[in-house]
């Protein structure tokens, strides 16, 4: 343990960001496979009745801006420190990122209609994600990444753009379809329709996983692979979850719809 810690407190921060991103892209893999083999489901919404300690869950949208607002905050105290290494393609790589984020902490926890209640242990698991997230997207992203002048006017990192704004606006487009499924009173579950989901069940974290897919695509670094990486191994499994819940639930569920890749997944 000591021969660890001496290890650790040798690295510089640039490689003790690589580090972390190397064990994000490690636990998501592990994440994949322990959801894949097993079948275990996330034990929140429709699964909360599955969860451990559920009897002490946190109100869904104290859940989400307490979980999500690391991911905010880090990068801004990046930037406001080291702000001077700030140029137009790091500004970018950080309005992506924060925009995200902005969305998911301010905007989307108080639109929450009915949602039912985050078990703890799933919420301390998005606030330890989010703090190791927010700082190696954020600090790495401000302080180490380098940009050439013309990175972002190459075509990878256009398509990154454009890959990631499509994945955006389907996520926020897929999350006010969730939303409003319900008329005020009204209990229990609905097809969704509209939107991406009409090809597949998953819609919201289909736009999840383009948005950073296109993220890492502009970036073209170890920190934002590794998040693209955990994103798609992380709910992907979910989106496959649901569309078997979906498709046991309701008879007459689209039989063409897929779970999270069109036509294919």
């Amino acid at each position: 343990m000591t021969s660890i810690l001496r290890w650790i407190f040798s690295l510089t921060e640039k490689e003790l960001i690589i580090y972390l991103a190397f064990a994000m892209i490690i636990s998501g893999i592990i994440t994949f496979l322990y959801m894949t083999v097993t079948g275990q489901r996330a034990t929140y919404g429709r699964y909360g009745n599955e969860a451990f300690l559920n009897q002490f869950a946190v109100n869904p949208r104290v859940a989400w801006f307490l979980q999500e607002a690391p991911s905010l905050i880090l990068p801004m105290i990046a930037l406001s420190y080291f702000g001077e290494n700030l140029t137009i393609a790091k500004f970018i790589a950080f309005a992506m990122f924060v925009g995200h984020y902005w969305n998911r902490t301010l905007i989307f926890p108080f639109l929450i209609n009915g949602g039912k209640p985050t078990p703890p242990h799933l919420w301390i698991m998005g606030v330890v994600f989010c703090l190791w997230n927010g700082y190696i997207q954020g600090f790495y992203h401000i302080k180490y990444a380098d940009f050439s002048p013309h990175h972002p006017r190459d075509l990878l990192s256009q398509l990154g753009i454009a890959l990631f704004f499509t994945g955006m606006f389907i996520n926020i487009h897929s999350d006010s379809i969730l939303r409003n499924l319900r008329k005020p009173g009204e209990t229990g579950y609905k097809i969704p329709q509209g939107g991406m989901f009409e090809f597949v069940s998953g819609a919201n974290f289909l736009g999840e996983i383009l948005e950073w897919s296109g993220y890492a695509l502009y970036c073209r670094t170890i920190p934002a692979l590794a998040f693209a990486v955990f994103t798609a191994s992380n709910i992907g499994p979910r989106a496959v979850h649901h569309h078997r819940w979906y498709q046991t639930k309701f008879e007459d569920y689209p039989k063409d719809r897929t779970a999270v890749i069109p036509l294919l997944i």
